[in-house]
């Protein structure tokens, strides 16, 4: 009996030290979480404090008045009518769609590319794998701005005739840009859009590539044995497989895109970044230049991972009914 009652009362105490270690372990983490709270706040207020300073001494103050004065310079390209009379919001406004424009489009592009290439690379083709992995190889290793300086100083400025191809009126390039059946392409956004479709193509084959593996080989033994051919049953059994895989990588690739297209002033596109460029220069606003651009680049950034967040549900949902 007293043996018994001795193993009660040690359970008792361990289960007692036990409980007061936890509770020690949990104050100690509110600690640190509210440290980290401290430092943090403390840290933004020093630096709201700075800019109030330095913004009194300048005697420019925080405001965004200036928006609505004339810009008093011109912009080589623009999708809706604009002149150097019109505001610095407008001319923000015109930059932004500029932005909008070649994103979306070497989006397109981009993924089209990529998607042709991690199929090479993933197939039974050694000439056409051998070519798709030198493909990425080079152009991953090779800087971003190094390959728009390529595309646009070479691809198209290097030209030395006014015509490069052409095909009838349908289709022509030169080192003034690209006409596509009366579309007309500028230089410098056909080498942007070029440069930025061309280098996340190849990070966007190897997002393919490894979605493509990661389906089991159990998956592709089973539809050769149902006789299906190889490229019916890449389409309906595989990829539906590897899409949950891919979208997550495709997603990251897409951000980096978005966000590598501030570099168009490299080549002398005038997209958003290169317009709050400008209008820093004239107006010596900058913090409230480079607020606007953060907040233009996070809508889309949002825009962009939530559209693909939504696609991702849609084909985990509908893999669960099938």
């Amino acid at each position: 009996m007293s043996y018994i009652t001795g193993e009660v009362f040690t359970f008792h105490r361990h289960l007692t030290n036990n409980i007061n270690f936890s509770r020690m372990n949990r104050n100690k983490k509110k600690f640190f979480t509210y440290v980290i709270y401290i430092v943090f706040i403390s840290l933004i207020g020093i630096l709201i404090n700075n800019l109030t300073i330095n913004l009194m001494r300048t005697g420019l103050g925080f405001n965004f008045k200036w928006l609505f004065k004339p810009a008093s310079f011109a912009l080589a390209e623009h999708a809706l009518p604009y002149s150097s009379s019109d505001s610095y919001a407008w001319a923000l406004f015109i930059g932004w769609l500029n932005s909008i424009k070649v994103i979306f489009s070497s989006l397109f592009l981009a993924t089209f590319f990529g998607t042709i290439i991690g199929f090479a690379r993933t197939g039974k083709n050694a000439l056409l794998g051998l070519i798709s992995a030198s493909y990425i190889t080079i152009i991953r290793q090779t800087p971003l701005l190094l390959q728009l300086m390529f595309w646009y100083f070479v691809g198209f400025l290097g030209l030395k005739d006014n015509m490069f191809i052409q095909i009838s009126n349908i289709f022509r390039i030169s080192n003034k840009g690209i006409e596509l059946s009366g579309l007309i392409l500028s230089s410098e956004f056909s080498a942007l859009l070029f440069g930025l479709s061309v280098f996340t193509s190849a990070y966007i084959a190897e997002v393919i590539r490894g979605g493509i593996l990661s389906v089991s080989r159990g998956q592709w033994e089973a539809f050769r044995s149902l006789g299906l051919s190889e490229r019916k049953g890449l389409f309906s059994i595989i990829i539906p497989q590897a899409l949950p895989a891919i979208i997550p990588g495709l997603t990251n690739q897409y951000l980096n895109l978005a966000k590598n297209s501030t570099l168009a002033i490299a080549v002398g596109y005038s997209d958003i970044y290169a317009i709050n460029d400008t209008i820093i220069n004239q107006t010596g606003r900058a913090i409230e230049c480079f607020i606007i651009l953060l907040v233009s680049f996070l809508l889309l950034n949002l825009l962009i991972s939530n559209t693909m967040e939504i696609l991702n549900k849609i084909i985990i949902n509908s893999r669960k009914y099938n």
